[in-house]
C-alpha cells in the first residue's frame, strides 16, 4: 500500500511540476511548445497524449488537423498502462477495409456495449448472430405500412421542436399511441426524451436505463392487453394501420433463431433501436440542416425554386405532395436532396464509428493492428478531410452532390459514412432522407427562418452531435406567391 501511495504522490507532484511550469510562469518557449500541442499532440511520459486531448476538447469531434499531417491515420497513444491507446483513422481505404471487405473482423467489442450498457442489445450495440437477427428483424418493420405511411414571429427553439416530432411519430407507428409531446401547449418533455437525452451522460446512465426499462414495459404490457382482447394471434392476418409493436407480437420467430419476441427484453431492445434511430439521429439532422440553411440564404431560395418547379398544385392552390404523387415529387428534388446530404456530411448525427478486431490485421495504409485493439473512425473529421472532399471541404456546397446531367452524384459510404456502410448499412436510410425532404418542404414553403441574433452555436459532446444550446428562431409566415 506505501508504494502505492509513494507512486500516486510522485506522478501528482509531477503533473503539478508540469503544469505550473507551462501555464503559470509561461517559460520563452512556452507560445512555441503551445503552438505545437495545437498542431500535433507530444506523447508525454507517462501522461502520454492525454494532455494534447485537453487542449482540444473544445473541439474533441474534429481532428482533421493532426489527421492532414498523419496522411489520415494517427496512432493516440493514452497513459502508460490504461491500455487506452486508439486508432484513429479517416483514411476511406481503411475504412472500406474495415466496414465492408473485412467485416467479420471488426465489432463493436465489449468495451463498446460496456459503456453504452444502458442501450443492452439495440441493433447499434450488438455484433455477430444477434446483430443480424436484430437487424432482419428491424428491416421487415421498416418495410411495414405503418412505416411507410410516415412519408407523408414567435421564437421557438427548433431543436427541441424537431426532438418532439419525430419522438411524437416514432412512438406513433411503434406503439400505436400518440405521446402529445408536440401538442400546441408544448408540455413538459416524456420520460422516454429525457431519458434519452440523459444516456448521453454518464453520471446519469443508470436512472436512463431504468427509465427505458419502465416506460418500454408499460408499452409492451399494455399491447399484449389490448392484442388480448382484440382476439389477434400469430395468424392473423397484418393490418395496415397496424403498429409495429402489434406486429412484432405476431412475428414468426422461427425466422429468427437468436430473437424470442415472447421475451419483454428483445422487445425492450427493438422498440429503443426504432426510437433513437427515428427520433435522435433526424432530429440532429434537420436541425443542423435548418441552421445551415438561416446562414445560406441563396441555398433556401433554390430549394424554393425547385420546390415550386416540381410541385403539383391542386385548383385551389393546396400542396398535393401527401398525394399518391408524393414519392415522384419528393424524388425530383435532388437539390434538396444534395442539401440534406452535405448537411449531415458536415453534421453527421453520429459523429464517430468505433471497431475492434477480432484478429491481428494489416490496413490498407500498412497500419499492423493488434486483436482487441481500439480503432475509432471519427466521421465528423471525415466529412472535413481536404483529402477526401477536396480544397473546399469545410464549405457548405450541395453543388457538390449535383452531377453534371442534375442528377445525383452518388458517393461511395466508406467517404460518406453517416449512414454507416457495408452489412451495417442504416435500413432506414432512404426513409430517413423521405421524412427530412417532407419537413423540409413543409417548413421553407410556410415559413422565414432566422437564427436569434447572438445565440451560440456550438456541438455538445456525447453520442448524438445536437447543439448545445439547442437552435432558438424566430418564425415568420412566408408571402404567398
Amino acid at each position: 500500500m506505501a508504494s502505492i501511495g509513494l507512486f500516486e504522490a510522485f506522478i501528482t507532484f509531477f503533473c503539478f511540476l508540469v503544469f505550473y511550469n507551462f501555464l503559470v510562469k509561461k517559460p520563452y518557449y512556452y507560445l512555441l511548445i503551445q503552438k505545437t500541442l495545437k498542431s500535433y499532440p507530444w506523447n508525454w511520459p507517462v501522461l502520454g497524449m492525454l494532455p494534447g486531448v485537453l487542449v482540444r476538447l473544445h473541439r474533441i469531434y474534429d481532428c482533421s488537423i493532426v489527421l492532414e499531417k498523419t496522411n489520415m491515420t494517427f496512432q493516440f497513444k493514452g497513459p502508460w498502462f490504461a491500455g487506452k491507446d486508439i486508432l484513429f483513422t479517416v483514411d476511406p481505404a481503411n475504412i472500406h477495409h474495415i466496414m465492408s471487405s473485412n467485416f467479420s473482423n471488426y465489432v463493436k467489442g465489449p468495451e463498446l456495449k460496456e459503456i453504452f450498457d444502458v442501450y443492452e442489445d439495440a441493433v447499434f450495440n450488438t455484433d455477430s448472430d444477434l446483430w443480424k437477427n436484430t437487424r432482419m428483424c428491424l428491416q421487415s418493420m421498416v418495410n411495414h405500412q405503418g412505416f411507410q405511411r410516415l412519408s407523408e414571429g414567435t421564437v421557438v427553439d427548433l431543436q427541441d421542436v424537431f426532438g418532439r416530432f419525430t419522438f411524437d411519430t416514432t412512438i406513433i407507428t411503434v406503439t400505436g399511441s400518440d405521446p402529445r409531446s408536440l401538442s400546441i401547449e408544448m408540455p413538459q418533455v416524456d420520460d422516454l426524451i429525457k431519458a434519452l437525452d440523459d444516456a448521453a451522460q454518464a453520471k446519469k446512465m443508470t436512472e436512463a436505463g431504468a427509465t427505458f426499462d419502465r416506460v418500454c414495459t408499460k408499452y409492451i404490457t399494455d399491447k399484449r392487453e389490448e392484442i388480448r382482447a382484440n382476439g389477434i394471434n400469430h395468424h392473423s392476418k397484418e393490418e395496415s394501420d397496424e403498429d409495429i409493436l402489434t406486429s412484432s407480437l405476431k412475428l414468426d420467430a422461427t425466422k429468427y433463431e437468436f430473437l424470442n419476441m415472447g421475451d419483454d427484453k428483445i422487445l425492450r431492445d427493438i422498440i429503443l433501436s426504432i426510437v433513437i434511430a427515428g427520433r435522435s439521429t433526424i432530429a440532429s439532422a434537420l436541425t443542423w440542416f435548418f441552421w445551415l440553411m438561416s446562414e445560406n440564404p441563396k441555398t433556401v431560395t433554390k430549394i424554393l425554386q425547385e420546390i415550386n418547379t416540381n410541385l403539383t398544385r391542386s385548383g385551389n392552390g393546396q400542396d398535393m405532395s401527401s398525394s399518391v404523387d408524393s414519392k415522384e415529387f419528393l424524388n425530383k428534388l435532388v437539390y434538396l436532396h444534395g442539401a440534406l446530404c452535405e448537411a449531415i456530411r458536415l453534421y453527421p448525427p453520429i459523429p464517430f464509428e468505433r471497431k475492434s478486431p477480432v484478429k491481428p490485421d494489416v490496413l490498407p495504409s500498412g497500419h499492423k493492428i493488434e486483436a482487441n485493439s481500439n480503432i475509432l473512425i471519427p466521421i465528423y473529421t471525415l466529412g472535413r478531410m481536404r483529402a477526401v472532399w477536396g480544397e473546399d471541404a469545410v464549405e457548405f456546397k450541395p453543388e457538390r452532390w449535383i452531377s453534371e446531367t442534375g442528377g445525383l452524384r452518388h458517393e461511395p459510404s466508406f467517404k460518406f459514412l453517416s449512414f454507416n456502410a457495408g452489412p451495417r448499412t442504416c435500413v432506414g436510410k432512404h426513409l430517413a432522407m423521405t421524412i427530412m425532404k417532407i419537413v423540409v418542404v413543409e417548413i421553407l414553403q410556410n415559413f422565414d427562418i432566422k437564427v436569434v441574433e447572438g445565440h451560440k452555436i456550438e456541438p455538445k459532446h456525447g453520442l448524438i452531435l445536437i447543439m448545445k444550446h439547442g437552435l432558438r428562431v424566430t418564425l415568420a409566415k412566408r408571402c404567398s406567391t
